[in-house]
């Protein structure tokens, strides 16, 4: 059972909740990565979704996704609630990342938040797309896939092409400035397009 050390405080009470707040960064592609597959062939073999417009529904996920991950990041992740739990709120949300920066075991999402979140979003987008969400959504999910393993791999990795050093560069300043920018952590595109680079 992974239980809290100095790196990894515990977060609740409840053992058995406080165990699930830690999770290895495996485990995201171990769930994740099935699910992508099988949205994808099932958009393309149970309802004829051509091979290119499921491409394209792919890449149009993927890229709502770089904006979700962005605008949660800015607004959700950063926000303390001016209420007696909202130091609280915060701290549970994002908080103890800032705080204990070097703790591997919440670098990724726990996956019983992130699988309840895919519960409530993949039924909207079906009401909105129909059949066209799933390879929509098999995008989104992969879009979330490489944010969860590119943040683990800023802060446990060792970057060696341009691109991962300078993600890596924009996230570690994201943590170290009082300014409130640089909230990308898979891409720096939205903090451009809103000027927080």
């Amino acid at each position: 059972m992974m239980s809290a050390t100095p790196e990894s405080p515990r977060m609740f009470e409840s053992d058995f909740i406080d165990f699930f707040s830690r999770i290895p960064w495996f485990a995201v592609p171990i769930i994740y990565v099935p699910m992508i597959i099988a949205l994808f062939a099932y958009g393309v073999a149970g309802y004829h979704i051509g091979l290119i417009a499921a491409a394209g529904l792919f890449a149009a996920g993927f890229l709502v996704w770089t904006l979700t991950e962005y605008w949660l990041h800015r607004t959700v992740f950063h926000w303390t609630p001016k209420t007696s739990w909202g130091p609280r709120f915060h701290f549970l949300m994002h908080g103890v990342h800032h705080d204990y920066v070097n703790d591997r075991l919440r670098l990724v999402m726990p996956p019983a938040a992130s699988l309840a979140l895919a519960a409530f979003f993949m039924p909207t987008y079906w009401l909105l797309l129909g059949p066209l969400s799933l390879p929509f959504f098999a995008g989104k999910t992969a879009g979330y896939l490489s944010y969860d393993m590119i943040h683990y791999y800023t802060h446990h990795g060792k970057p060696r092409s341009a691109w991962m050093k300078k993600l890596r560069a924009h996230h570690m300043n994201h943590h170290h400035n009082k300014e409130g920018r640089k909230y990308g952590v898979s891409s720096t595109m939205w903090d451009h397009v809103f000027r927080t680079f």
